[in-house]
């Protein structure tokens, strides 16, 4: 594994995505064998379903004979769908099985079947090419389904580029001044922290912040676990990036001085904020969130009140990367500068820079735009 001291060089503000890669592009409940869904991933437009023994399908949703959206026809038979506009049938393999106005099939009637996973609650998607597509490589998200957590979600469609909101996740420093009235505290940016690409090509960023008092959040979960609790806390954020586009986050805080920077949680309560971003286009993005927690499992109540907490912390980012694309876009001719809270992102940059490269697909570094770096 590798510490990183020194960020590097940034070469470009936002980037374009890597298209061999699993994306998630819908949660499970969203992909039924009733009705298909429509939704574009990676820039490729998506008819989405099940077929009637429950395998999710992903269509380019496109009928062959004109380009009809096939996600506005209807499901027929085992795993077909039919296109609304001339009546074309595709199978789950893409391949046309019945032409309504003529009596015999073209052989070249195909539209693309992309490599489908259903994991972790998200159907994930495989939009480049699928010789490929190896399931082992979907990001570790066990929390989302493993008895030992509860927790829920929901999808942010954020009118941003999806690497603006990797930025956001891999520093959490700006909870200081975006979240104020729930996580946000002034140690934060006054604290130390550790940034390492591991063996495995992931990142981990580790900030610890001792003896602090509890910002409003972390107070009432604290609560929830320790009736009437009271005092300082041991609070931790530990962030796992997973290429291209997937961060879950151990945060946490526990009683002060009760040994949880050394391993023991007992007196403290844990979540992981798991996030998975999809790039819709350029400047669109399918945010997946849920946070999880392993605690009071049996309680619905603090599953609601946690994901609508959460949500409205994320209404707060949302508006200020909504607010960072426009100036963005109003910008071209200005260069992004990068400090040294911004390790974390670096090397997610690097490694979509390298994930582009491999596909031929390098970035180019304007000249009239150098990046640079400042501490």
């Amino acid at each position: 594994m590798t510490e990183l001291d020194v960020p590097g060089r940034v070469t470009a503000k936002i980037f374009p995505y890597p298209l061999n890669a699993w994306y998630a592009a819908a949660w499970d409940h969203e992909v039924t064998a009733k009705a298909p869904v429509a939704r574009t991933v990676a820039g490729r437009p998506l008819a989405l379903y099940r077929t009637q023994d429950g395998r999710p399908v992903a269509l380019d949703d496109a009928c062959w004979h004109r380009l009809a959206p096939l996600s506005q026809g209807k499901l027929v038979g085992r795993d077909g769908i039919q296109c609304p506009y001339h009546g074309l049938q595709y199978n789950a393999a893409g391949r046309c099985t019945s032409m309504p106005a003529q009596p015999t099939v073209n052989p070249s009637a195909l539209v693309t079947s992309h490599p489908v996973v259903e994991r972790y609650r998200y159907v994930w998607v495989w939009p480049g090419d699928p010789l490929l597509a190896d399931a082992d490589t979907i990001p570790d998200m066990h929390q989302m389904d493993s008895p030992e957590w509860a927790g829920d979600g929901l999808t942010i469609e954020a009118p941003c580029n999806y690497q603006l909101i990797l930025d956001n996740l891999m520093d959490l420093t700006h909870e200081e001044f975006v979240h104020g009235s729930s996580i946000g505290q002034a140690e934060l940016s006054e604290s130390e922290f550790t940034t390492r690409h591991e063996d495995d090509g992931s990142v981990t960023v580790t900030r610890w912040m001792r003896d602090v008092e509890p910002p409003p959040f972390w107070l009432k979960n604290m609560r929830d676990k320790f009736p009437g609790f009271s005092g300082r806390v041991d609070r931790w954020q530990i962030i796992h990036y997973y290429a291209p586009s997937t961060i879950c986050i151990d945060v946490g805080v526990a009683e002060a001085g009760t040994g949880a920077p050394e391993g023991d949680r007992s007196r403290g309560v844990n979540g992981y904020v798991m996030n998975t971003i999809t790039p819709e286009t350029d400047t669109t993005s399918h945010y997946f969130w849920a946070f999880m927690r392993n605690y009071r499992l049996e309680s619905q109540l603090i599953t609601t009140q946690l994901r609508e907490g959460v949500h409205g912390v994320f209404a707060e980012d949302e508006a200020m990367l909504v607010a960072q694309q426009r100036a963005i876009d109003a910008n071209p001719d200005k260069v992004f500068y990068s400090l040294t809270i911004d390790a974390g992102g670096m090397w997610v940059r690097r490694i979509l820079d390298r994930m582009l490269a491999a596909e031929g697909r390098s970035l180019p570094v304007p000249s009239s735009t150098p990046s640079q770096v400042t501490s």
